[in-house]
């Protein structure tokens, strides 16, 4: 997402994977504003409920979320199926 890495509880898996299901929904409609208000709600809620990853760490990343700045037509290659989150 263009800021870094976050770690996030897994108690916010499910609320984070309905938010995802919800973007692939609205980039499968094409429905440009409310993909884009969807992605940032997905964006915000890892930046504030996640803790940043120092950048002297080095982690593997076991989702990468796209950057706010993602358009509807890239989306489509991301978005698509059960989206960025399994389950």
């Amino acid at each position: 997402m263009g800021q870094g890495q976050y770690r996030v509880k897994s108690t916010l898996f499910d609320d984070l994977n309905k938010i995802d299901n919800k973007i692939v929904g609205y980039v499968q409609k094409g429905n440009a504003k409310a993909y884009k208000k969807s992605l940032d709600e997905l964006i915000g809620m890892i930046v504030r409920e996640g803790q940043k990853v120092s950048s002297k760490e080095i982690v593997e990343s076991d989702i990468i979320v796209p950057p706010a700045d993602m358009t509807l037509e890239e989306a489509r290659q991301v978005f698509k199926g059960t989206g960025i989150f399994q389950g």
